[in-house]
């Protein structure tokens, strides 16, 4: 079976990779030909883990083509380039607009289209298509973890016509090869389906926030309280229950836009969704309090070290990255930034250097912003013996294992309070 693959972003190319493991016949399209090129030597600009390895033991199952005719061969089609967001964090759909038209134009008779980018609500039913070979389908991309939730999903959400809610034969070959539940609903109602996904982990990510800044003031430790959620079967145990420093990367900002527009459009109350983003503001700041009230309020000219610039781990994204946000905060202060992957300019006040040890050398504070699986071999007795001050900002009680506090360190975590203030 012939399956095409259009937009070979982030979730196109691991789309394309996946399925040509399944055992399927690839022919993959971008409008980028400078793309196009670098993969068809099995090179790729985008970092996921195990990404490059599955191209390179793929490779002969995937056409890459320059023009999207080319895929009139596939049976079925795939949208599948990311959905990036404007400046005011909303979908910005004019590359998929372009892509679907191309395809549209190249579609034999009888193929199937699938729009795997994420729409909003409306967008797949408008498309000029006989439904029965029409579907939308949830996608489920996560960077760092991109092909591992690819090749063994969770389950499949289908959008597809509202009247027969049927998956044509061609598309159901495909899913059925993955072996996980497939629950068939309308289109507005699939595409609504994962900005619901992302709402109520906004809404749980807000809760938690919120709650654990509370343990912070108090002297409570938020990661005693995580267990005692989990046995409740209301929330259970794979419940999003870690603080973080705000609304990350573009998904979650991206969708709660869709949702504070669709809501305002149709007249409904929606006053939370805004007080999530004021929760991420708030938790965005987290950083330079800490820094503040740590260092800045007691030291001149404190050097500091920060470790990390994506806006998480195995990934080179900063898209609303909190150390990103937070060196544009402390501008002007002498700073010394590592990152294995993500590269800044150089400016006067901010040096990056090749390694963790150059950065953390004489500092006045650590402040580990990115949780890279490489700083887990940063020793507390060596960190003791580097740094001028032994003070650590660890907002993901990253070091937990490792006891700062019994080597000597003051250790600021997200919702772990020192003392109780009743």
């Amino acid at each position: 079976m012939i399956i095409g693959i259009a937009g070979l972003s982030h979730l196109g190319i691991v789309t394309a990779a996946g399925l040509a493991e399944k055992g399927f016949h690839i022919i993959a399209w971008d409008p980028d030909p400078v793309k196009l090129g670098s993969l068809k030597l099995g090179q790729t600009d985008i970092l996921e883990p195990q990404l490059i390895e599955l191209l390179a033991k793929n490779i002969t199952n995937i056409s890459f083509v320059k023009n999207p005719s080319e895929m009139k061969a596939a049976e079925l089609v795939y949208i599948a380039t990311d959905t990036p967001t404007n400046d005011k964090g909303s979908p910005d759909l004019s590359l998929i607009n372009t892509i679907t038209n191309e395809v549209l134009k190249s579609l034999n008779n009888n193929g199937v289209l699938t729009i795997l980018s994420q729409v909003p609500p409306g967008y797949t039913s408008n498309i000029q298509l006989p439904k029965e070979r029409l579907f939308y389908q949830v996608e489920t991309l996560i960077f760092g973890e991109a092909i591992k939730r690819f090749l063994a999903p969770e389950r499949f959400i289908i959008g597809c016509d509202e009247t027969k809610k049927e998956i044509h034969p061609i598309l159901l070959k495909v899913l059925e090869k993955f072996q996980c539940p497939i629950l068939t609903i309308g289109y507005s109602s699939a595409e609504l389906a994962k900005i619901s996904i992302n709402s109520i982990l906004a809404s749980q990510v807000s809760t938690t926030n919120m709650i654990s800044a509370l343990c912070e003031s108090i002297g409570a430790n938020w990661q005693d309280i995580i267990p005692a959620l989990q046995l409740d079967k209301r929330i259970g145990k794979n419940a999003y229950l870690n603080p973080g420093l705000g609304l990350s990367g573009g998904n979650l900002e991206r969708d709660l836009n869709v949702l504070d527009n669709l809501t305002t459009k149709h007249q409904i109350e929606n006053t939370q969704i805004q007080a999530w983003f004021k929760n991420s503001k708030f938790q965005k700041d987290w950083l330079y309090r800490k820094l503040k009230s740590l260092v800045l309020d007691n030291h001149q000219n404190p050097k500091i070290a920060v470790l990390g610039l994506a806006y998480k781990e195995n990934t080179d994204s900063t898209k609303n990255s909190s150390a990103i946000h937070f060196l544009n905060q402390i501008r002007g202060h002498n700073i010394y930034i590592h990152d294995p992957i993500v590269k800044l300019s150089q400016s006067p006040w901010l040096r990056q250097v090749d390694n963790s040890d150059q950065a953390i050398e004489n500092a006045d504070v650590l402040i580990l912003s990115t949780p890279w699986p490489e700083y887990q071999n940063l020793e507390m007795k060596k960190l003791y013996s580097l740094m001028k001050r032994p003070i650590i900002i660890d907002p993901l009680s990253f070091f937990t294992n490792q006891h700062p506090e019994r080597h000597g360190f003051q250790w600021a975590r997200l919702g772990v309070g020192n003392s109780i203030y009743l």
